[in-house]
Formats: structure tokens, sequence, C-alpha cells
């Protein structure tokens, strides 16, 4: 019945991730979230870097002989108010470590963050103290009690965490759980933010969180659907991808491990997902990574609680300072503010309604509030030279807001992105590919970004309204099906006739191509 349709969740509008903390300093930063803003509405942005030096949080000085800890908020300070003003919060992550309380020199990235264990615990779990004490007295308990903290980032991966050490890391999420704690038990705090491959770690770190009795608020991991990389040069990282079902298995996977560990209902943040986890990869520019992940924004709301798209531009550094305009970064948007096909597909799925009329591998269709219809679909095709296009044919309950079946006719607006349309990738690399290209030529592509559009008026049938559509190569559609209204009768000497070239009546499409 229409009135027990399942609830359709979002959460991949709840938080996005970005470039190290210390890139918030940069108006190119806040000019690229706003523009990513207006259409989305993110909640909390996560990244690293929040321990850095580049922020001189943690600084030991010498005088007279003695060392004394001295914090500095000062850049962290001016970042989070920036943050709390765009009405975004952070979704923290605690890392790296800082070097002047680092066990060890090991650094990953172009920017070098530090991935060692403390030298000294006492002194991690005093930072962490500090830094939840500070942000108390600066922004008040209960706007931090909104801030989940996760610690560290991909421990169970060697470039990440020294050794890739279950103890280390164990013991770290202990400190700083305790920390966090011990000021304010309120706040949230979770981990262990591994990638996929390593899900042994889920047995051991929660029978580790059981054993000590550990505050646990949330479960993390990171989701990518890229194989084992089949090449890479100095500018290129290329993956092939995972059947598309595949991103949803793992998650149900992880949550039957979580609930299988004596964990039934924890929240999963999945704090990055992606195709590929490396952020010179070609394909993110590409409409397959939209086509790829639509399956996954439809379907994950049934099993997590935040889904962090990585990332929302690519303003993006961990390796080295990009080379050229589309270089395969992360980001929706590419530099210059330019939507990639993956934009428009948060775009489209944003637009969708909250409960479920219809849902398959290739489509999505949702009712809103309004009683207006919003259907998304897909067609990822990762194969050279496979069919291009597939045939999507729905029947849809078309009812007046008092539920009896509306005989009116439906206006059907429909929003396209796909090889041929809203593909500035495509364009650029017609043009040349050129990797500092001027204002002309960007504005040029940003006009290429806009997807295709067209409109149908559908006559119902018994309470049914039936889209038929094809889907090209990698496209992402978006259908809203409203009532028709013709006003067209209401216009005095109204006959396009008089313009050179034209009917009297403008041809009206009673389908969707």
């Amino acid at each position: 019945m229409i009135d027990n349709l399942p609830a359709f969740s979002k959460p991949w509008s709840r938080c996005v991730g970005s470039e190290r903390l210390s890139t918030m300093l940069r108006k190119e930063y806040w000019d690229r979230f706003r523009e990513v803003q207006a259409v989305m509405g993110f909640e909390y942005i996560r990244c690293h870097g929040l321990l850095c030096d580049e922020l001189g949080l943690f600084r030991v000085d010498e005088w007279g002989g003695e060392k004394k800890v001295f914090y500095n908020h000062t850049y962290i300070d001016q970042i989070l108010d920036a943050l709390l003003e765009e009405g975004v919060r952070p979704f923290v992550e605690l890392g790296f470590m800082p070097g002047a309380m680092a066990s060890g020199d090991q650094t990953v990235f172009w920017w070098k963050g530090n991935v060692t264990p403390p030298a000294d615990w006492d002194l991690w779990s005093g930072l962490v103290r500090e830094l939840v004490s500070h942000w108390i007295a600066r922004y008040g308990a209960e706007e931090v009690r909104r801030w989940p903290i996760e610690v560290w980032n991909e421990p169970n991966l060697e470039q990440f965490w020294q050794g890739a050490s279950m103890e280390n890391y164990f013991r770290l999420y202990e400190c700083s759980v305790r920390a966090v704690k011990a000021v304010d038990p309120a706040i949230r705090v979770g981990g262990p933010a591994i990638c996929g491959g390593s899900d042994h770690w889920i047995d051991a770190f929660l029978a580790y969180v059981r054993e000590k009795d550990l505050p646990l608020d949330f479960f993390s991991r990171h989701l990518y659907a890229g194989e084992t990389p089949s090449l890479r040069s100095p500018e290129f990282f290329y993956q092939g991808l995972s059947d598309p079902a595949r991103p949803m298995e793992e998650l149900r996977s992880v949550r039957a491990r979580i609930d299988k560990a004596g964990f039934p209902g924890l929240e999963i943040h999945i704090t990055e997902f992606n195709t590929s986890y490396h952020p010179r990869c070609p394909i993110h520019d590409t409409p397959l990574n939209a086509a790829y992940l639509a399956r996954l924004l439809s379907e994950a709301g049934e099993l997590v609680r935040s889904l962090s798209y990585w990332t929302f531009c690519d303003l993006f550094e961990e390796c080295d300072v990009p080379r050229s305009l589309f270089h395969g970064g992360f980001g929706l948007l590419a530099r210059y503010g330019i939507p990639k096909p993956t934009f428009y597909l948060f775009a489209f799925f944003q637009r969708l309604g909250d409960r479920v009329l219809y849902r398959d591998g290739s489509c999505l269709a949702t009712l809103r509030g309004d009683g207006s219809i919003a259907v998304a679909a897909w067609n990822p095709v990762m194969e050279a030279g496979a069919a291009p296009s597939r045939r999507i044919a729905l029947e849809l309950p078309w009812r007046e807001a008092g539920g009896g079946a509306d005989p009116r006719p439906a206006l059907v607006r429909r929003s396209r992105v796909h090889e041929g349309a809203g593909n500035p990738w495509g364009l650029w690399a017609a043009m040349g590919r050129p990797r500092y290209p001027d204002s002309a030529t960007v504005d040029f592509l940003k006009e290429a970004a806009h997807p295709a559009l067209e409109a149908a008026v559908l006559q119902p049938e018994g309470g049914l309204v039936k889209p038929s559509f094809s889907l090209e190569r990698n496209e992402i559609t978006l259908l809203e099906i409203g009532p028709f209204a013709d006003e067209s009768p209401s216009y005095l000497g109204l006959d396009d006739s008089l313009i050179d070239g034209y009917p009297k009546e403008p041809a009206r499409r009673a389908g969707l191509s």
C-alpha cells in the first residue's frame, strides 16, 4: 500500500571528506565548499591532519634546562570557527602524531603526516584531554557533543600506522576514549577507521573493547571498490572496479560481524568511500564513476548512519600538488569548481523523496512529501564495446492528495548525465587535455558540465503512470514527475505558426527517449 512505503534515508548527505585540515585556511577551499554545499547541504566534514605540526597545536619549549609542553590553538580555532560559520560541523579524526610526541620518523603523504605511536602515552592522553576541554570552553558542551570523534585513520595499513600494529592501535584507542570521556562522557567516540581487506580487525577490535569494557559509540570503516592496481605511472594510477553489487555485500558482511560480536545496532559510519582509493585514478573524473556509485547511494541507508564521499573537491595534495586540471582527483568538483558527473549523482539523489515506491539494482523510485515522484536510474558499463543502452520501464502509483487515482496527465522532467552530456572530462580530453587552461576554456567546460534536459507528458492508466526510457552508456538520470497543467489556452492570440518555420501547436513529447 502507498501508505506503508519504506523510508528512504540519505546517509551520504550527512558527511563529506576533504583534504587535510590546514587547507581550510585557504580561500579556494571555502569557494569550492560553498559551491557544493549550496546543492548538497552536508552536515559534517571529515579530514586528516588535525594534530600535524603545520597547525602547530603541540609544541615543547625548552628554557633554563627544563622542557614544557605548550598547546597552541591559534589555527585550529580559526578553522573550527569557519566551519561553524558555514553551518557544518567537524567529524573529528584524531591524527596524525605531532613530531615532538612521535616515537619515530615514519610519515605518510607529500605533506608528511607522522604515523608512529606516541613516545609517551601520557602525553597523548593529555593532548586529547586538552583539545576536548578547550573546545568545550570555546564552543560549549552542547555543541561539542555533536562532534563525533574517530581515533586515527586506517591503522590496518602500514603506511598509516607503523607496522599496522593492532596492539598499539588498540592502546591508542583506549587512551583516546578514556581521555575524551574523562572530560565529558557524553561526547561520542569510535573507530577503528579501517579500510577493506582487513575485516579480521573488526573481530579483534570489538573483542578488545569488550574485554577492557571501553566505550564505543560508533563503528567506522572505509569502503572502496577498486581491484588490484593494473598500472602505475608518475602521474596516474589505474584500477579496475569490482561488480557494482560488491560494496553492499561488504557492508552486509560488516554489519553481520558487528552483530555477531555482541554489538547489535551499533551505528556504522563509512567515513571514506569512492571507487578507487587513489587520488590519481582517472576514473574519478568520468561518468562511469557516477553510474557505478549510484547503487550504493540507493541501498546503503539500510545499513549505515553516514556514508562520507572522499572528497568534495580536487584541492587535494596527498600525492603532491596536482599537475593538471583533470588528474583523477577524488573530488565532486574539479579545479575552478567544474562539476564532475559524480557531483550530479549526488545532486540527483538529493532531490529524491523520502519514501520508496520501487527499487532494483539500476533504478530507485521515490515519493516526495508533496505527492510528486522522483526517480533515479543508472547504467554503469565497465567493459569496452559492451552494449551501451539499458531500457527501463516503470509502473508507479499516480494519486491525488486524498489518495484516489489522479486523472490528470503527468509532466516528467528529465535530467541526464552520460558520456555525451554533462561530461566535462570527455570534452577536455577532446580539446587536447590542456593542463592549465585559460579562463575562457574553464567557462566552456563549466557549460559542458550541465546535464541534458528533456520533458514529456504522460497520460495515467488505471491509477498508474508508466515512464519508459533508455539509459545511455554510463548514464545517470533523474525523473521528476508531477501534475501537468496546460496554460496555453490562457494566452490571447497564441499561434506558433506565425513564427516562420513553426507549426500552429508545438510538438509535445508523449514519452521519454
